[in-house]
């Protein structure tokens, strides 16, 4: 186990926010609170595909102890249909928005698109979260550096409607590294500040389940990228491999489990669904840490 917590001591980063706050990550585990506004999540039902739920509930989450509101308009689930900018547009600004409002709010954008970016971040978004690290819209990049927001960059491969047929891998751990570099290398070359940077492992995009854990256990190995890294395991079909064939809205115990396990091994911060449960188990492993970081130091 000492070695364990050695290989996955955190960095301190301090990301800057276009409103002037730096985000720092690394100190403690940042938990990040999902906002689905569509009628077809897979991990909520829809619930919150009216606004003024979803503005209620993101109120709910930042006193649960969220740090982070990340407001999706479009199911990327395998298999969902891609939804057209001015629907996303209508379903996402309202609560980005409102939320924004909130001064204990740093709001999210989970988008691919450049001009959901642009308009949500005029409204007070301060981070773009993009599922395909720049590689579905050639103009988020700008996008995003034009606004000072920071973007996360998640590891992915084709569209939700083929992304299992793109999961081969030698080392999938080997692969993510070298292909989110690519996409830091995209980033830069649009104009982002690197600084502003985050990457994201993509579990449960574009890999099989096997591949998932194999990547969940090797968070480690994205260290050498000098980014501050985002997990996010929260509900996915991937922990089905585990606890058999269990609905999405009853995977909480298994969703506590990875969320521990991303934070144990170096996740900056952790993207998940129950907010007030997730934000005890970080706080657990976070205690945990410390005492191990404690007796290294001494001995």
């Amino acid at each position: 186990m000492r070695r364990l917590f050695r290989t996955s001591l955190r960095k301190r980063y301090d990301v800057p926010l276009p409103d002037g706050r730096l985000l720092t990550l690394g100190e403690r585990t940042l938990v990040m609170g999902i906002i689905n506004v569509t009628p077809d999540s897979f991990a909520d039902g829809g619930v919150r595909f009216d606004a003024a739920r979803a503005i209620d509930d993101g109120l709910r989450m930042l006193e649960d102890g969220a740090d982070i509101l990340d407001v999706g308009g479009e199911s990327t689930r395998p298999g969902a249909t891609p939804l057209d900018e001015a629907e996303e547009l209508r379903r996402t600004l309202p609560v980005v928005e409102a939320l924004a409002r909130d001064r204990r709010a740093v709001v999210s954008i989970d988008t691919y698109k450049a001009a959901v970016a642009r308009e949500a971040t005029l409204r007070g978004a301060q981070i773009v979260n993009d599922i395909s690290a720049l590689q579905y819209d050639e103009a988020l990049g700008p996008a995003v550096a034009a606004s000072g927001a920071a973007l996360v960059l998640m590891h992915n491969r084709g569209r939700s409607s083929d992304m299992y047929r793109h999961a081969q891998y030698d080392d999938v751990a080997a692969s993510v590294r070298l292909e989110l570099a690519a996409a830091i290398d995209r980033a830069v070359s649009a104009g982002v500040d690197r600084d502003r940077l985050v990457v994201d492992p993509g579990l449960g995009f574009a890999k099989k389940a096997e591949q998932s854990y194999r990547m969940l256990a090797a968070l480690h190995e994205l260290e050498p990228l000098d980014r501050p890294i985002l997990a996010g395991p929260s509900r996915k079909s991937f922990l089905k491999a585990a606890i058999g064939d269990v609905p999405p809205a009853a995977r909480e115990w298994a969703t506590a489990a990875a969320v521990a396990a991303s934070a144990l091994l170096g996740a900056h911060i952790v993207r998940v669904h129950g907010v007030r449960e997730m934000v005890q188990v970080v706080r657990v492993v976070d205690a945990i840490r410390g005492a191990a970081i404690r007796s290294d130091t001494k001995g």
